[in-house]
């Protein structure tokens, strides 16, 4: 649904549910000689920790000098990855909902008290104009903290069903960004709904295809399929290409193949073996030469992965991971299927990989016709739109300001 950003009164049906496109200046109006602050809260996962440092790295672009801090939990991964890219890490004490009793599910009550007075004393001391959750449990107590003291407050949801912080919190903040237009049905309850799309890392760019290739050490003109499960890798997946990498070389394809860590020693003889045909790395580095790489990509359905797959517009054999909260991969892949853009194979079901893959990887036309439509539905400036966002809540709440001083 396409509409301008600024329709009226944002309380009616039609202003809720928003799509934004293009850009503005959003530098004026806020006071071009105060610092703009913002403080991210979301991790646990990358899929929640790297939408934000995409949103964080396009608000220095738009808006340079801007303060930007992350607040998450201490052992996972934004913990680790966060002072990687320059930005201050503050840590709140809290863990996510148990499916089983057990003795975290007892001091679950102690940790929200805990995480909700370490979010007070975060802001007193950062004192953002904007929170910006991007999901898991961690951005709940902040979040909270923030809507309840009258800060301006922003929620992007990556995923096609909003996890349980986006529900609960969405009547609370200011605005809720999605991902896909389905997400809508379960957050009526929000104030000001925008379609923004997942927001990719501001340097994701295409390389020339050929060029790509040869970076692999592979032959510019092959029909080449890239195949990874995410920075851990996914065995399941593993075991059913390993039984198919003679086939890809007999029918000249090339595999560029991201195993994980844990089942590298494994497989890495393949490489050996058919060196001219198959890679095989723990983790790959360098992704943008690896999807440019690729005619097709057999991948999980994360929300991350989608959004950059849409953003190179790449079509895609998808095999959600079975034990997503709330079986969210699947409806995420449901949804990038549903526009054209994916095939859909369940985890359980991998015994019919050769059958569905082969016949992609023969079929030229159908390739062509589904990354248009990956393309189609990507959103590579999401990330900027959502930073103008965050800029235009930040001026807003320094006019309120304003207005309340000159009473």
């Amino acid at each position: 649904m396409k509409s301008p950003q600024d329709r009226g009164s944002e309380n009616s049906t039609s202003d809720r549910f928003d799509t934004m496109h293009g850009t503005r200046d959003a530098r004026g109006g806020f006071g071009m000689n105060e610092a703009l602050r913002v403080i991210f809260a979301g991790g646990g996962t990358g899929g929640h920790l790297f939408p934000g440092i995409a949103v964080a790295q396009a608000l220095h672009d738009i808006r340079p000098g801007t303060e930007i801090s992350f607040v998450g939990s201490r052992g996972r991964i934004e913990s680790r990855i966060v002072p990687k890219y320059g930005y201050p890490f503050d840590a709140v004490w809290i863990a996510g909902l148990q499916r089983t009793f057990s003795f975290r599910t007892v001091l679950l009550p102690l940790k929200l008290l805990v995480s909700l007075a370490q979010s007070w004393r975060i802001l007193r001391r950062r004192r953002p104009h904007v929170v910006v959750g991007t999901g898991g449990y961690v951005s709940g107590p902040l979040l909270y903290v923030a809507a309840r003291s009258g800060r301006r407050t922003l929620i992007h949801e990556q995923n096609e069903y909003p996890g349980m912080t986006t529900r609960k919190l969405a009547p609370l903040v200011d605005e809720v960004h999605i991902t896909f237009p389905s997400s809508a049905r379960l957050l009526g309850a929000a104030k000001r709904l925008v379609e923004s799309g997942n927001p990719v890392r501001p340097s994701l760019q295409r390389f020339d295809r050929g060029d790509a290739r040869a970076h692999f050490g592979l032959h510019p003109a092959r029909t080449t399929l890239l195949v990874f499960g995410g920075s851990l890798g996914a065995r399941s997946i593993n075991r059913a290409v390993r039984l198919l990498v003679p086939r890809l070389v007999r029918e000249d394809c090339q595999l560029v193949w991201q195993t994980g860590t844990a089942d590298y020693e494994d497989l890495k003889s393949l490489g050996a073996l058919y060196r001219e045909h198959v890679i095989v790395r723990p983790f790959i580095d360098e992704m943008d030469m690896a999807y440019s790489a690729a005619d097709l990509v057999l991948c999980r359905a994360g929300a991350t992965t989608l959004a950059e797959l849409t953003a190179m517009g790449l079509p895609s054999l998808l095999v959600p991971y079975p034990h997503a909260a709330a079986n969210h991969q699947e409806k995420n892949a449901a949804a990038l299927a549903d526009v054209g853009a994916a095939e859909v194979l369940r985890d359980g079901d991998l015994a019919r990989l050769e059958r569905v893959l082969f016949s992609l990887l023969d079929d030229v036309y159908a390739l062509t016709r589904m990354g248009d439509a990956a393309a189609a539905a990507g959103r590579p400036r999401a990330a900027y739109d959502i930073a103008e966002a965050v800029i235009r809540l930040a001026e807003t709440a320094n006019s309120r300001t304003r207005n309340e001083e000159s009473i």
